[in-house]
């Protein structure tokens, strides 16, 4: 792996590599932040992770308040007291640190540091991101995880609790001014999540290469996403000290955050429910749904399937698309076996009766709508019977 730091502009300002973390100050500098408001969750506040970053500031001389009570799957209420802390403290930019949740919410809470609330009004199916004005307050995004590529994404996804959904805000104003990319942060990372995060990063760039849209650059980026994800991943969780493997697993999740604006498939319009009605973890939702739906896609994605087997080493010489499509498939199955993920739905604590629920979730969310394959509601209840029992 790269010892270096080594700069991006693709498709914000990316400082990349172990120690890239020290040059925060820099970053702050550059953006005119003077006292930030770091979010992050509760149990990354608890690990040496966090006390680093304020340690980086301190000794720069550069006030910082900290917010530390972000969810796994990050609700209104989380935004609102992030942005109370925001308000309290007088700070003038923020720093999202950890996984994708706290990520999300350091965006939405610039948005409605300038934006008059509540959030909802913003939710992308209803058109409302077009009504965000800025200038926003910046944002340094700084992952510890290697999933959702949240520090490279114009987006947030925030549950309602009201409504009992997930919903997207989106808007240009929303990406990061800065993205730091450290992977000595992601050391501690215990293996679970690792695989969890992981995968999500994997079914980013699978649903994006699938998405019917024109956009080869997006593509590229996604096979590539794969190939690092089906290299590393399983280094990543059985040696959790293994730095090259979390660095290119940082890569991974950031390019699946690229290759997605093309959109994503329905394979998150079903971890979307499962993790607004079960409280599942997001990677581990899409991890169990992965699996169906590229079965339930494999004629329409057949030729992209293909290049996802070539992403995982398979030599397809002489095979049909659908051929190399179900070697493909198999792949990420054995893959996601072998990093320790439950086998069904049912294993890990779903109950049966609430599949015709999540049905309707799934189909109130707006991802399958590009799926390359057209889902009617029946469709996404039958995919949830199958990962339910592996059927």
């Amino acid at each position: 792996m790269i010892d270096k730091i080594c700069q991006f502009s693709f498709p914000t300002q990316i400082s990349f590599g172990p120690g890239a973390a020290r040059m925060l100050p820099e970053h702050l500098a550059a953006l005119g932040m003077n006292k930030p408001l770091i979010v992050t969750d509760p149990g990354l506040k608890k690990t040496g992770v966090c006390t680093a970053v304020e340690t980086v500031l301190k000794r720069s001389g550069v006030p910082c308040a900290v917010f530390c009570e972000v969810e796994a799957n990050p609700c209104e209420k989380d935004v609102e007291n992030a942005l109370g802390a925001y308000l309290a403290n007088g700070c003038d930019g923020v720093i999202g640190l950890g996984g994708g949740s706290p990520l999300d919410v350091a965006k939405v809470v610039s948005v409605l540091a300038v934006n008059q609330g509540p959030l909802i009004r913003f939710d992308v199916l209803s058109g409302g991101n077009k009504q965000i004005q800025g200038p926003l307050p910046p944002v340094i995004a700084i992952p510890t995880t290697s999933g959702t590529g949240s520090e490279v994404g114009r987006c947030s996804v925030i549950t309602s609790e009201s409504e009992g959904r997930k919903f997207l805000v989106c808007n240009p104003l929303m990406m990061p001014g800065r993205a730091i990319l450290d992977p000595e942060l992601a050391l501690g990372l215990p293996p679970a999540l690792t695989a969890y995060t992981g995968l999500d990063a994997l079914t980013h760039n699978i649903e994006a290469l699938t998405v019917e849209d024109f956009h080869p650059m997006c593509d590229a980026i996604a096979e590539k996403g794969i190939e690092f994800v089906a290299s590393y991943l399983e280094r990543a969780v059985k040696n959790p000290g293994d730095l090259e493997a979390r660095g290119y697993m940082m890569m991974a999740a950031m390019m699946g955050a690229v290759a997605f604006q093309k959109d994503l498939g329905a394979a998150h319009s079903l971890a979307h429910a499962l993790s607004s009605v079960c409280g599942m973890q997001h990677g581990l939702a899409n991890a169990l749904c992965l699996v169906p739906v590229m079965r339930f896609n494999m004629e329409a994605s057949a030729r992209k399937y293909a290049v996802v087997a070539r992403g995982f080493g398979i030599n397809t010489f002489g095979m049909t698309d659908l051929e190399a499509a179900s070697q493909a498939i198999a792949a990420v199955e054995d893959l996601i076996r072998r990093v320790g993920i439950p086998a069904t739905l049912a294993d890990a604590g779903v109950e049966e009766d609430l599949l015709p629920l999540l049905g309707r979730k799934a189909f109130e969310d707006g991802c399958h709508q590009t799926n390359p394959r057209p889902c009617t509601q029946e469709d996404l209840l039958q995919l949830f019977r199958q990962a339910y029992t592996k059927g």
